[in-house]
């Protein structure tokens, strides 16, 4: 499978538990708290990144950057959370990432509007 496989297969799990009981999912519970939620959660595994990425450049952490790895999944799933909340899904950000395919960081950023 790839990984764009694996991206969709899991933004149609997400799409489904849109409406499920919280008790039951915890993407139903996140979805059911709101974009606020899922916000927070976003910032606290962004942080989780951060510190992961820290230890592992000094050495510490797992030495094979499996707690590195597991935390970026975290990040990664609840931006696909935030996304399925907005009705979008992982086409729309592989879709920006093609579109500046090609293009410098630099450059890119200078087209954006202000």
């Amino acid at each position: 499978m790839s990984t764009h496989d694996s991206l969709l297969k899991l933004a149609a799990v997400l799409e489904s538990r849109k409406g499920g009981d919280p008790d039951k999912s915890y993407a139903a519970r996140l979805f059911s708290k709101g974009d606020d939620a899922i916000l927070k959660k976003i910032g606290e595994e962004a942080t989780e990144v951060v510190m992961a990425a820290k230890d592992a450049r000094h050495g510490g952490g797992d030495g094979d950057g499996a707690k590195l790895v597991g935390e970026v999944a975290d990040l990664w799933f609840h931006t696909l959370v935030l996304l399925a909340h907005f009705d979008l899904g992982p086409d729309a950000v592989i879709a920006e990432l093609e579109r500046r395919e090609g293009l410098s960081g630099l450059e890119e950023k200078a087209r954006r509007p202000q």
